[in-house]
């Protein structure tokens, strides 16, 4: 009995149809907001891995796990717009609510046609948007996606540099934290020393760094990014 009433189950309203997107939206943003919390969690994790290896005077494994920081950053930027996007579809609905109650209809939107494209680009939103535009096309929302919502690929070498000016950053950051945990004695003769980017010149690496704990954090914090 269940499946023949769900055979003709009543096709929902243009405004049913529009709170349930919007429902939707407002969970998508709660995942976003999971994501962006697990990266910021274990990113703490590796700022202190960071500084062990700093003790160890493995600059090296510090300068890598660095990276890693930087990426999280990087990608927890990339959710945050992700999220604003997913915010101002779910507006340009509501506005598309009163639209459809006057001509009894949905209309097509440019604009969020355009915002859905965006985020059919953001490798964290690919797959949910591209279900979102297939419904919102299929309900005359959205024209037809083009074949080119695959971004080209970024230029590597503006992100490596990038990548580098902001280790340094992190790096500078970590030691004056360090510095500032220190009697005054011992930071008035730490400021007698060469500067940082020097000192991680010359400062040899200490060999016997556990390499497997590194990696573990490493492949922890990838996953939360993915």
């Amino acid at each position: 009995m269940d499946t023949v009433k769900g055979l003709f189950k009543p096709k929902p309203t243009p405004q049913q149809q529009l709170r349930e997107w919007q429902r939707r939206l407002r969970q998508e943003c709660r995942n976003v907001d999971r994501q962006i919390r697990d990266v910021q969690r274990e990113e703490k994790n590796v700022q202190k891995a960071i500084k062990e290896a700093a003790k160890r005077n493995d600059m090296a494994s510090a300068k890598s796990l660095a990276k890693e920081i930087v990426q999280s950053r990087r990608a927890v930027t990339r959710l945050y717009e992700n999220k604003a996007q997913l915010n101002s579809i779910s507006m340009h609905l509501g506005e598309l609510n009163a639209t459809s109650k006057a001509v009894g209809h949905l209309a097509k939107s440019a604009e969020v046609m355009k915002l859905v494209n965006k985020l059919i680009k953001a490798p964290e939103m690919a797959v949910t948007m591209q279900e979102f535009s297939k419904e919102m096309t299929k309900a005359g929302v959205l024209e037809e996606m083009m074949n080119d919502t695959v971004d080209s690929a970024l230029d590597s070498e503006d992100i490596e540099e990038e990548i580098e000016e902001e280790v340094d950053k992190v790096l500078t950051e970590l030691a004056g934290e360090t510095a500032s945990q220190l009697p005054d004695a011992a930071r008035k003769e730490r400021l007698k020393q060469p500067s940082t980017s020097q000192a991680v010149d010359e400062e040899p690496i200490a060999e016997g760094a556990d390499d497997e704990e590194l990696d573990q954090i490493r492949a922890r914090l990838a996953n939360v990014r993915s």
